[in-house]
C-alpha cells in the first residue's frame, strides 16, 4: 500500500520511554506503525475506522 519512504513517521504520544517506543504515520484514510528500534521490520496499517479503535482501547488501558 505505502512504503515507508512515502509516510512520515513521528514518535507516538502514547509512547512511554525512549527505549519502549512506536512511531504513527497517519495517511489518507488510516494510519501506520511501526517500532522505533525495529524500522526494518516494517509497519503495520490501520483504516480509519480500525485506528480509531486501536486508540480508543490505548487511551481506555491509561486510566
Amino acid at each position: 500500500m505505502y512504503s515507508p519512504t512515502d509516510l512520515n513517521f513521528r514518535k507516538s504520544s502514547y509512547s512511554s520511554t525512549d527505549r519502549d517506543c512506536v512511531e504513527v504515520a497517519d495517511f489518507q484514510g488510516g494510519s501506520a506503525v511501526r517500532d522505533t528500534q525495529n524500522r526494518e521490520a516494517g509497519h503495520l496499517t490501520f483504516p480509519g475506522q480500525e485506528w480509531a479503535a486501536v486508540l480508543f482501547s490505548a487511551r481506555a488501558n491509561q486510566a
